[in-house]
């Protein structure tokens, strides 16, 4: 008997160690508190999930945004002296999270990540005014998706089943009893090995549509020669299923991707050996993968810009010339070009005329804004004229860079195709459909 308690005791000691040692593995993985922060840079939002801090800590952010030239070069880390504060921009709001210890950034970011797309689903939009109008049900969904400052649940079927998402109804009838929109059960993808996809399903239109988007960043030199380019790329489903459908999605040229993140219901095995996607998806709107494709001699470039842009010395004006055209289009329309420039410091004004859709410049931030609108390779659009400086004024050191949006619809830039859809384990016939979109990322082109 005293060897078998001498074990015992060494079998709860070990425990407690394992325990103790568990314990420390989680407290320094803890997010300790949130602040969401609008473009003018009002907190209009806090959490807090361990002890309160302050809202004086985000002073260290808003000094590193009056450092950054634009809100998308924020650092999304920012070490202080007792904490450390991890960022995103989404939607013209930054999530901003309060850490104690060290911990990986890319898991943080990644949970900020989710937090705003669990927004984005449940209101519609990832907006403020759409927070502040579900205010209630936000700290609802921060208190489940994060215990004790850990990620607990974070797939969306199974939060929808803990929270139930609002509508006028449901408001009006929790107005007059005081009712919440806190579920009384427990999901039922909780408890099985299929976290993300509730059971018992049921639709009467049986849907799985796929959207392919793509994203180029590119940086042009002045010749018009590629110092850089790169394909981000996405493909969000929305798949309306009855019952517990098994997917397999194949591509036309799966070898061109690199870098894929793959949502967690992807079999990764079937991917590693044979490149198609098997899975059974999520109830509704998700990421199945994000890819990205780095060999430049994959990326095509769409447009091309014919700039001259000069600055007389000892002259209080200069000429502006740019025009725009099709580049590779590959038959498609290229639509929705905006052209940003930031200008010098030393600009007052500028005169210029568009042959084709509108501009618009602050002489307070200094950006020209020209909205062009669809390209016609018929009349390619140009803007051109004068550009006042201040009077004495030195001449700009460096020409500005031109940052260039557009899309083009159905059509994946990469040469992307999905090849088939199949589904098993149900005996219906689901509408499918496929589209494609691409876009501009960080697209700069320099004069």
């Amino acid at each position: 008997m005293k060897s078998l308690s001498d074990f015992g005791f060494r079998v709860i000691q070990e425990y407690f160690l394992m325990c103790n040692k568990y314990k420390l593995f989680f407290s320094q993985k803890m997010i300790h508190s949130l602040f969401l922060i609008n473009c003018s840079g009002d907190i209009f939002l806090e959490k807090h999930w361990k002890s309160v801090v302050s809202q004086s800590v985000c002073d260290y952010f808003f000094e590193a945004q009056e450092k950054a030239a634009d809100v998308e070069n924020v650092p999304p880390v920012i070490s202080t002296p007792h904490h450390y504060l991890i960022s995103i921009y989404r939607d013209k709001l930054f999530f901003v999270s309060v850490i104690q210890t060290e911990v990986p950034p890319l898991f943080v970011i990644e949970f900020l990540h989710r937090v705003a797309d669990t927004f984005q689903d449940y209101f519609g939009e990832c907006s403020e005014a759409a927070i502040k109008d579900n205010v209630v049900i936000v700290y609802e969904l921060l208190e489940e998706m994060l215990d004790n400052g850990f990620p607990l649940a974070t797939e969306s079927n199974i939060l929808k089943e803990l929270i139930k998402p609002p509508t006028i109804l449901r408001s009006v009838v929790n107005s007059i009893t005081g009712s919440s929109n806190v579920g009384d059960t427990l999901p039922t993808g909780q408890l099985s090995n299929i976290p993300w996809r509730r059971a018992g399903v049921k639709y009467t239109n049986n849907e799985a549509y796929f959207d392919v988007v793509e994203e180029i960043d590119a940086i042009i030199d002045k010749s018009g020669s590629t110092v850089f380019a790169e394909i981000q790329g996405v493909i969000d489903a929305c798949i309306k299923l009855s019952g517990m459908p098994d997917l397999s999605l194949s591509f036309m040229n799966p070898r061109l991707l690199d870098d894929v993140s793959f949502h967690p219901c992807i079999r990764f095995k079937r991917w590693e050996s044979e490149r198609v996607l098997s899975f059974i998806p999520p109830d509704g709107n998700f990421r199945l993968i994000s890819y990205r494709v780095s060999s430049q001699n994959l990326v095509a470039i769409p447009v091309y810009v014919k700039h001259s842009i000069s600055f007389k010395e000892n002259s209080s004006c200069g000429r502006f010339d740019i025009t725009i055209g099709p580049k590779q289009n590959m038959g498609k329309t290229i639509e929705g070009i905006t052209v940003t420039v930031h200008m010098p410091k030393v600009v007052l004004n500028m005169n210029l005329t568009p042959t084709q859709g509108s501009y618009t410049f602050d002489p307070v931030t200094k950006v020209l804004t020209w909205d062009v609108g669809k390209i016609t390779p018929q009349k390619l659009p140009s803007l051109k004229g004068l550009v006042n400086l201040q009077s004495g004024a030195p001449k700009p050191e460096e020409n500005p860079s031109l940052n260039i949006q557009f899309k083009i619809q159905q059509l994946a830039i990469s040469g992307l195709k999905v090849n088939r859809l199949d589904m098993y384990g149900e005996k219906y016939k689901p509408f499918k459909g496929v589209k494609y979109v691409t876009k501009a990322g960080k697209f700069q082109v320099r004069t």
